[in-house]
């Protein structure tokens, strides 16, 4: 079960605190864009959350975001082709890219598509921390309470469906 993977003693948590930072998510999924919204809230973020890749840049272009986390695989604009475009308006954004298809990303992948972090679905909450705390830092580690938010989740991947 999810809960299991990531719990580390007991009923308590390891979470680090990200009080204020600012994260744009955008992925298809609905199920994955809400978990990960109420993950990182719990952690103190600041989180909004698109479905694609041209509403994410039009938000990108009336808000400054702390990190991107983008979806490869989406329909319409791909992740490599958001991750070009945000390149172009805010060439310093910090970028995590998640993705389950590691082979097509790295064919298809543009090659003005720097990324500062790459995050492999299906992925645990402790992953998802592990990939922020690369691309921005290590924050305030403190022990929690198992939350609610990840009781709800537990037990689902946060991995796309098979594509057909």
């Amino acid at each position: 079960m999810a809960a299991d993977r990531i719990r580390l003693r007991g009923d308590r948590w390891k979470i680090s605190v990200r009080k204020g930072v600012k994260i744009l998510v955008v992925d298809d999924e609905s199920m994955i864009r809400e978990a990960m919204r109420q993950l990182l809230e719990h952690c103190g973020c600041e989180v909004e959350t698109f479905d694609n890749g041209q509403a994410a840049l039009a938000r990108l272009a009336e808000r400054a975001f702390d990190l991107v986390i983008t979806d490869f695989s989406m329909p319409g604009m791909q992740g490599d082709q958001l991750v070009a475009h945000i390149r172009q308006l805010i060439p310093d954004q910090r970028i995590i890219m998640a993705t389950a298809f590691l082979e097509e990303y790295k064919m298809f992948s543009q090659p003005n598509a720097t990324i500062n972090g790459l995050l492999f679905k299906p992925f645990t909450f402790r992953d998802l921390q592990d990939a922020i705390d690369a691309v921005l830092g290590p924050e305030e580690t403190v022990r929690s309470d198992m939350p609610t938010v990840v009781q709800k989740f537990a037990g689902r991947d946060f991995n796309p469906p098979p594509k057909t």
